[in-house]
């Protein structure tokens, strides 16, 4: 049922006793019955245009008052109705613009954007902590945005076009779960490729690595996730922006989030473009040393063990990206890409067998690792065993790769990680797994592991100990398991 007439001329004459006389807690109330008639769908769709422009009004003069009150004024309590009848106006037009297009529209013409963005720039330099009505008004207004924008094109852009990128960034940096939440979710609303790409730019790179930042540091709030998820990871061009600007325990996030996207959606639907993981396997191959470090006990600073940790996830992204993933198999032909993991794998290797250290393989099964075992909360906890498994994802069905992984003496390699190590849980597995896929369809890598048996300790009995044989059959060298008599 429409909104009666009455109900319209009440309202309109309670705004205009908030403009004419003094503020006091019945002006209050009468905004509250407003703010609770437009959650029915039916009287939203009723109020004419005329009541939203007397609201306008109200609103405008409470901006003013707002702005003139003196910071150091003794009349707090003139203040705090100020902000509640602020946030209640907020309140009204948040209410109007849910499922109502024609109401979206009224409050952008009419010039609502532009009067709560300036009031909300006001808003957030006052003292948070100690004024709950401030807090509430910033709230309320955040939440209106969101509703004037979502669904509607012309609101978003309008909204983009006054907030961005000062207004957003001021309010994320805002201590209040809240206010960030709603931020983050009027950013998600307005966001598509095109405003997405203008955040890569220096002048404007600050938003999105605040963005990421949050993303870190408070990652219970959606919305700052979906933004990452659904349009950064899409940009090549942010993604590179964001990278070479960010914090390492922000690299980390970012590969995080992109790590989880990839296994969550596979390749076809993580929207990830081919050009992102070409970056990510250039910073991997200029970064990779930076796990030796780890061992030498020369990452006694923090920065130098969160380089070392960003060469980690970069790693595990390289992984799951190579994983039989078509969108990202190109990997394979990635310039240097494999010969760096092989030498990497052999640095490591002989780190770990010249003394007792990080990368030393381990028996300890126990449920406690004393704190005097490197081993015990082990940063590169499967870092050979994924170094391993690259290796294999790159040779897989690739015989330049194949050839490349002999040449550089690989093999023998990754025979001699087949054995059993609790600091990299499944290695062995993956090192028949990268066998397997050397010796497909490969003669010469078939041949150079069954002459091993002849060259002492590095040879395929360690295949044996883990139930395999190498046979022939028809001229070629397969990897088969045992076996055993029952």
């Amino acid at each position: 049922m429409a909104a009666p007439t009455d109900d319209q001329q009440k309202i309109s004459a309670a705004l205009a006793d908030i403009l004419n006389e003094k503020l006091c807690s019945k002006h209050l109330q009468a905004l509250k019955t407003f703010t609770s008639a437009l959650k029915e769908a039916e009287y939203r769709d009723a109020v004419g245009e005329d009541v939203f422009s007397d609201l306008l009004k109200v609103f405008t003069g409470l901006s003013e008052g707002l702005h003139s009150a003196r910071r150091d004024s003794d009349d707090t309590q003139s203040f705090t109705l100020q902000l509640q009848l602020t946030a209640e106006c907020f309140r009204s037009l948040r209410n109007s613009c849910v499922q109502s297009p024609r109401n979206q529209k009224l409050l952008r013409e009419l010039g609502f954007i532009g009067v709560s963005l300036k009031l909300l720039s006001y808003l957030q330099t006052r003292n948070l902590e100690s004024k709950d009505a401030l807090r509430e008004a910033l709230q309320c207004g955040i939440q209106f945005l969101g509703n004037l924008a979502v669904g509607n094109q012309m609101n978003k852009d309008e909204v983009w076009r006054h907030s961005f990128p000062g207004y957003f960034l001021g309010l994320l940096c805002i201590d209040d779960e809240k206010v960030v939440n709603y931020t983050s979710m009027v950013l998600h609303t307005c966001l598509d490729k095109a405003k997405v790409e203008d955040l890569s730019t220096p002048h404007n790179i600050r938003l999105a690595l605040k963005v990421m930042e949050l993303c870190r540091t408070q990652p219970d709030l959606d919305w700052t996730v979906l933004i990452a998820t659904q349009h950064f990871l899409k940009s090549s061009a942010l993604v590179e922006s964001m990278y070479s600007g960010m914090s390492h325990h922000d690299r980390v996030t970012l590969l995080e989030l992109l790590l989880a996207q990839l296994r969550e959606e596979g390749s076809e639907g993580c929207g990830v473009p081919p050009s992102v993981a070409r970056f990510l396997a250039g910073s991997f191959q200029k970064g990779c040393g930076a796990v030796l470090t780890l061992a030498t006990g020369s990452a006694s600073s923090n920065e130098v063990l969160q380089e070392a940790l960003t060469v980690i996830s970069l790693l595990d992204v390289l992984c799951e990206m190579t994983s039989d993933h078509k969108q990202f198999m190109f990997l394979q032909d990635h310039p240097d890409l494999l010969e760096t993991t092989v030498e990497l794998l052999q640095q490591v290797h002989a780190i770990g067998k010249a003394s007792k250290n990080i990368f030393s393989a381990t028996q300890n099964f126990s449920s406690f690792a004393g704190e005097d075992d490197p081993a015990s909360h082990s940063p590169v906890v499967s870092f050979k065993a994924h170094l391993i498994r690259l290796i294999g994802n790159l040779c897989h069905s690739n015989t330049s790769n194949q050839n490349k992984v002999r040449e550089l003496d690989g093999i023998p390699l990754i025979l001699d990680n087949c054995n059993i190590d609790s600091n990299n849980p499944f290695i062995s597995q993956w090192a028949i797994f990268a066998i397997r896929n050397l010796l497909e369809n490969n003669l010469q890598n078939q041949e150079l592991v069954a002459a091993l048996e002849r060259r002492g300790p590095v040879d395929y009995s360690a295949l044996r100990e883990l139930g395999f044989l190498v046979e022939e059959r028809d001229g070629s060298l397969l990897l088969k398991p045992v076996v055993k008599d029952s």
